[in-house]
């Protein structure tokens, strides 16, 4: 039997005997006549060699074949969905761009970032996700992303055809609540021994920076926690449980959404924002507007 031998319409029939249990009650859902659903259900089982319904009582249920039928009806209307809403968006004048950020990417960066996309000339239909680096590069490289931002550039793999480009990068800077900042701003960075501190997760390369910085210096502050998502972390600044690093060019919002101020720079250490995105003959024509944004943008990329 070859898919073309198929009838869809039998399927549907069958799927809703399956999920009605009786071949009267489809029949009412379909607005059709007993003998049509049971004709047709019949020529299915028949077209495809096994008996997919049994009867139970007064109901029917579904045989051992029956079951994979069904799943396999379900995935298929599924699909038939995807293909309405596909079609249905083709006709969206905003052509769609599919970013994915890392949780380390801090959201006013993103949207500085971002934001020109949404105007003219391009007017896109920006669809933002948020996913851990590694998943979010295995999406890039199935094509169900167009552009990733991240805080590192993609690793160089051969099964992986991705690009990176540098977006701009600003200095780190050590912020804390009030009482923090009073007690720990005057004579920095050596009042940061014992310091409780907020760091992002290890592996991260702001962190591994930050760990060579204060091995160099023969510093050893208590770190209190460490997050994989940098607005967590921030979170937790603004209540005064430690010090939080935070990029230089953040400092207006930072003093705004989290309370928080610079205690001191770390000098030496900085943080990068790299646009990933798959190697295509065609490139979408917003990678090239938000690389333009950045090179606005020459001492920070986001700021």
């Amino acid at each position: 039997m070859t898919p073309s031998d198929l009838n869809f319409r039998h399927l549907l029939y069958f799927w809703a005997v399956a999920k009605e249990g009786s071949i009267t009650r489809a029949a009412e859902r379909l607005n059709l006549s007993v003998q049509t659903v049971s004709t047709q259900l019949g020529l299915l089982e028949s077209q495809l060699g096994h008996t997919l319904l049994a009867p139970q009582g007064r109901s029917l249920v579904l045989t051992d074949a029956g079951r994979i039928a069904l799943a396999h009806a379900e995935q298929i209307f599924q699909l038939g969905d995807k293909l309405r809403h596909a079609l249905a968006e083709s006709q969206n004048p905003r052509p769609r761009l599919a970013v994915g950020l890392t949780d380390t990417v801090p959201k006013v960066v993103a949207f500085r970032l971002l934001q020109g996309v949404l105007r003219p000339p391009l007017e896109v239909r920006l669809e933002c996700s948020e996913g851990h680096f590694e998943y979010l590069l295995g999406e890039l490289a199935l094509n169900r992303l167009d552009l990733m931002l991240a805080d590192q550039p993609a690793p160089q793999r051969a099964n992986l055809k991705l690009q990176s480009q540098l977006l701009g990068e600003a200095e780190i800077e050590l912020f804390g609540a009030a009482p923090l900042r009073e007690r720990y701003a005057g004579d920095f960075p050596a009042r940061l021994n014992g310091a409780p501190v907020l760091l992002p997760a290890r592996g991260n390369p702001v962190r591994n920076a930050l760990d060579a910085w204060l091995e160099a210096r023969n510093l050893t502050p208590l770190v209190l926690g460490e997050f994989s998502d940098s607005a967590l972390m921030k979170t937790f600044g603004r209540a005064g449980l430690g010090l939080f690093p935070a990029p230089s060019n953040m400092r207006d919002e930072i003093a705004g959404q989290y309370d928080a101020w610079p205690v001191g720079t770390v000098t030496g250490v900085r943080q990068g924002w790299f646009a990933i995105s798959a190697q295509r003959r065609i490139p979408h024509p917003a990678l090239a507007a938000i690389a333009a944004t950045s090179a606005d943008r020459p001492d920070d990329g986001a700021g």
